[in-house]
């Protein structure tokens, strides 16, 4: 490897980990205010950037956007989605979501943005991160029916759209009343549909 090289690859590892340090701190700064409007220069401050200097390392406001929230997602699969099995690790989020309200007004505000325009340069980022979560509730499904907590018959793509539309819808009802339990509210609509999964004659024969 020439020096030319090592200084390349030095330099782009360099910006790596200034780029997750940037992310780390926006996470801190969007749980604390929420607001989009500053956000960039309260960020750049929190690390010690200019403004341009933090958007340095994205190429847009929509890259960091996105950005932040993959960020914000894979750290609450690792933390909190992966250990228990199941729809409480999807409910684990959504608990610990009421605890950041600053990420969930991003994410509600960025989402609708998002949705209402077709040319949106992060339309993709989002079709893709929603076809993910539908595969992963899919999942969660089959774990119930394994379990028997839901009928072998139920339709685990439906199921999955309608946990989906409760938790966006309630994310702006609990935006505008924290007085709201999204995670009991969305563990009485599993119930529900756990119920609704079995047939009359699957229910008569249980009794």
């Amino acid at each position: 490897m020439t020096g030319q090289e090592r200084s390349t690859r030095g330099a782009y590892a360099k910006g790596v980990l200034r780029r997750s340090e940037i992310l780390e701190a926006a996470l801190d700064v969007i749980a604390e205010n929420g607001s989009r409007g500053a956000l960039i220069g309260d960020i750049a401050r929190r690390v010690g950037l200019t403004q341009a200097g933090l958007m340095h390392h994205f190429r847009s406001r929509d890259e960091l956007f996105c950005a932040i929230i993959q960020t914000r997602d894979e750290h609450d699969e690792a933390v909190y989605a992966r250990t228990p099995v199941g729809i409480s690790g999807f409910l684990a989020v959504i608990e610990h979501n009421q605890q950041v309200p600053g990420l969930v007004q991003l994410f509600a505000e960025y989402a609708a943005e998002v949705a209402g325009d077709p040319r949106h340069p992060s339309r993709g980022f989002f079709q893709q991160r929603y076809a993910a979560l539908r595969e992963a509730l899919m999942g969660d499904v089959r774990i119930a029916q394994e379990s028997g907590q839901m009928g072998p018959d139920a339709c685990a793509p439906v199921i999955a759209e309608q946990m989906i539309v409760a938790a966006d819808g309630l994310q702006v009802q609990w935006l505008l009343d924290r007085e709201i339990d999204m995670a009991e509210r969305l563990r009485q609509l599993w119930r529900a549909l756990c119920a609704a999964s079995f047939g009359a004659e699957d229910r008569g024969a249980s009794t």
